[in-house]
């Protein structure tokens, strides 16, 4: 008897579409919530700009008093140019290293910002950042405050707050890595102070250090180009999808 012949193996089905087109559905949708995003940010951005430009724009007014501390927030507060009379306390300076700023082109290389409490005429007390050394420039004598009250011209800001990646304070070598007012304070024992500091335009020392100089907002903005990435993604997806469906669809 004649062995029967192998049957061929029946032709393989194309899938289903549904889980690709589910797949692509949901990819498109956050590349397209992504692109969304950054065009608020964008907006957001551009505003933020706009703001500080227009505040760092105007002639530096009193700095409030003490009574109105409390009732200051950096919304609509922070970035405001003040002028005041103070009188640097001695000794108590505090050295922030920094890579550079932003908001100082001015400031090359790296250094420190020198931060120090000043008494008002009334008493109380506000920490300024008195400006910029170079590394090599962190003795204490390269920099000291001349007594006497000082006229003060300079911009309102909070202070930062140290994060899981801010390296530890250096205490004993007077270096810190945050302008974190509340640490610094309290390592330093200063007295009680206002609940923002002051970065000092002028005057600059007669030395030349620290370098006290003008804020200039210098922020990135490429959300735009960020937002075409997303949407060019989405797009690009879509139109992948669009093929390998005409190919399935041939194949059938």
């Amino acid at each position: 008897m004649r062995a029967p012949a192998d049957r061929a193996p029946p032709p393989r089905q194309p899938g289903s579409v549904i889980a690709p087109t589910i797949a692509v559905i949901v990819g498109v949708a956050v590349l397209c919530g992504l692109g969304v995003w950054q065009v608020q940010r964008k907006a957001w951005k551009e505003n933020l700009i706009a703001t500080l430009n227009a505040r760092l724009a105007r002639p530096p007014v009193d700095l409030p008093p003490r009574t109105a501390w409390k009732d200051l927030k950096p919304d609509g507060h922070e970035w405001r140019r003040v002028a005041f009379p103070a009188e640097f306390i001695p000794g108590q300076e505090a050295l922030v290293y920094t890579a550079g700023s932003p908001f100082r082109p001015d400031v090359k290389g790296p250094g420190y910002w020198v931060l120090a409490p000043a008494r008002l005429a009334g008493g109380s007390v506000v920490v300024i950042d008195r400006g910029f050394i170079p590394l090599d420039r962190k003795d204490a004598a390269s920099h000291a405050p001349r007594p006497g009250l000082t006229d003060i011209v300079g911009v309102l800001r909070w202070p930062e707050t140290s994060g899981s990646f801010t390296p530890g304070a250096d205490v004993n070598g007077n270096v810190w890595y945050a302008r974190d007012i509340k640490a610094i304070a309290a390592s330093k024992r200063w007295p009680s102070y206002a609940p923002f500091y002051i970065e000092q335009e002028a005057p600059v020392p007669p030395g030349g250090l620290p370098k006290p100089g003008r804020l200039v907002v210098n922020l990135p903005d490429n959300h735009l180009q960020y937002a075409i990435t997303w949407f060019g993604l989405a797009l690009g997806l879509t139109g992948v999808y669009l093929v390998w469906l005409v190919r399935r669809g041939r194949a059938r």
